[in-house]
């Protein structure tokens, strides 16, 4: 299907010196090349895109380099998939040869042969990115869009080219593709196209760990990141890569009594946070925040449902989840679980906001404790508005007392004043179990109240306390 409407009548950056020298140089070597895919279905739906496909009927990277040497910029070429790629003024262009291609059961890696403007489209995701603008110089700028591409635009759907189970046979990871654009752009997925997904999920486990989580970040990224864990959910992918989420799903009932829906209140928690911050950790914290719920979920006569340590349990289980999706077990899986651990404290603080229980507070979470703070907010849900009002305002009478806890004791991040080596010094001590002692000693102290964060006052507790372990000072 062609469409009339001319590259030169659209916006200004689609007039770009790039896409004419792209062309030259395609005619130069007597081949057709297309602007496909992202580029283009952006461009309709008004968004912003750098990454520029281009396909040749032909060999790709042979243009790519004449395209490079025209514009004195550097080529990479990946050989062993037949692409190159170019960076000009903020755009990143990668350059394909067109293809057809075939799958085999058991692998996601296609057998691919040369092919025409029409196989590569063939072989497309989905509709609305598999449409071109010719750069060919007779019809230049002219829309190719053999799927109806345009049509799923405006009606906002996602829909395969062809038939979905041969699409998402061929390549699983397009069913994690499908939901990731739905979250992305606001759309809805088919429904042939999503009970093919569904039919097809468990076709995921030959799709290697890395590309699952590259989309489920994506995901996590958008601005509701709920709609995409909700698809996934239905879809039953959620169960085979983050059981322990799926597991949230559903309300156990005893004796009459139910306990809240975990996994709709977990959505709900995650797309408060992507309200307030668009850190991607703390978006993994909100998701994971109520994970080891399902474990320690208990039903009491008296009590009703509880969840006792569910806190403490999910802070365990985010190595193991964070080893399993590939994420990085450094620094970010760290503050992940100390979040997870300690979102339940700034609530409980609202029953007894002692200075104590705010120095502790703020000594374990540290630099973390505005981003804990926006977690715990989001952690306030309920079906009743005026509820959620009334424990937001208890909170931040909590955040008031931390604000002047803080400005007194400056009690964040604080390294108590007296040191290890001070202590070693202080009595000739090797590094030994009793010097640990004091320190801690000193450290409880002074998040306790009993004396201030000053080295005067840690100084004679010191002293008190190796009395009391009978340890004499060097040249007393």
């Amino acid at each position: 299907m062609k469409n009339s409407c001319n590259l030169f009548c659209m916006k200004a950056p689609l007039r770009s010196k790039i896409f004419r020298i792209i062309a030259e140089q395609a005619a130069l070597k007597n081949v057709k090349a297309y602007v496909i895919g992202g580029y283009v279905r952006d461009f309709y739906l008004n968004r912003p895109n750098t990454d520029i496909d281009v396909v040749v009927e032909g060999n790709g990277m042979e243009v790519a380099s004449d395209v490079g040497s025209a514009l004195n910029t550097r080529v990479t070429l990946f050989k062993k998939f037949g692409t190159a790629m170019l960076r000009y003024k903020g755009y990143e262009i990668e350059f394909v040869g067109a293809r057809k291609e075939s799958y085999r059961a058991d692998s996601r890696k296609p057998i691919v042969e040369n092919g025409t403007l029409e196989d590569d489209q063939k072989r497309r995701d989905f509709t609305i990115n598999a449409m071109a603008f010719s750069l060919v110089r007779e019809d230049y700028g002219t829309l190719t869009d053999p799927f109806n591409g345009i049509d799923d635009l405006k009606r906002k759907v996602i829909r395969t080219p062809l038939d979905p189970d041969t699409t998402f046979s061929d390549d699983p990871l397009r069913m994690l593709r499908a939901i990731r654009f739905a979250a992305q752009l606001g759309f809805s997925i088919d429904h042939d196209s999503f009970a093919s997904i569904t039919k097809n999920a468990s076709r995921i486990h030959i799709v290697s760990q890395e590309r699952i989580t590259v989309e489920l970040h994506k995901i996590m990224a958008t601005p509701k990141p709920s709609k995409g864990f909700v698809l996934l959910e239905k879809s039953g992918l959620l169960a085979l890569l983050l059981p322990q989420i799926a597991s949230l799903k559903g309300v156990e009932t005893m004796e009459g009594r139910g306990h809240k829906e975990n996994f709709s209140h977990t959505m709900e928690v995650l797309d408060n946070v992507a309200l307030e911050s668009d850190n991607i950790w703390l978006r993994w914290a909100a998701l994971l925040h109520d994970v080891g719920k399902p474990s320690t979920k208990h039903f009491d006569k008296e009590l009703g449902w509880t969840f006792h340590g569910h806190d403490f349990i999910g802070s365990k289980m985010i190595p193991a989840i964070f080893r399993k999706l590939r994420l990085p077990l450094g620094e970010e899986m760290r503050y992940v679980q100390k979040l997870v651990q300690l979102h339940l404290r700034p609530i409980a603080l609202v029953n007894e906001v002692s200075d104590s229980g705010v120095r502790r507070l703020l000594f374990e979470a540290g630099e973390d404790m505005e981003d804990l703070m926006i977690l715990c907010r989001a952690d306030i849900t309920s079906k009743n508005p005026r509820t959620v009002r009334r424990h937001l305002e208890n909170f931040e009478q909590v955040s008031k007392k931390m604000a002047q806890v803080e400005e007194k004791d400056a009690i964040r991040n604080f390294q108590p004043p007296i040191s290890g080596e001070m202590i070693m010094k202080t009595f000739g001590l090797p590094p030994c179990r009793e010097v640990g002692l004091i320190k801690d000693y000193i450290k409880e102290a002074i998040l306790d109240g009993k004396i201030g964060n000053n080295l005067e006052e840690a100084r004679q507790l010191m002293m008190e306390r190796a009395r009391e372990l009978g340890i004499s000072e060097v040249n007393a």
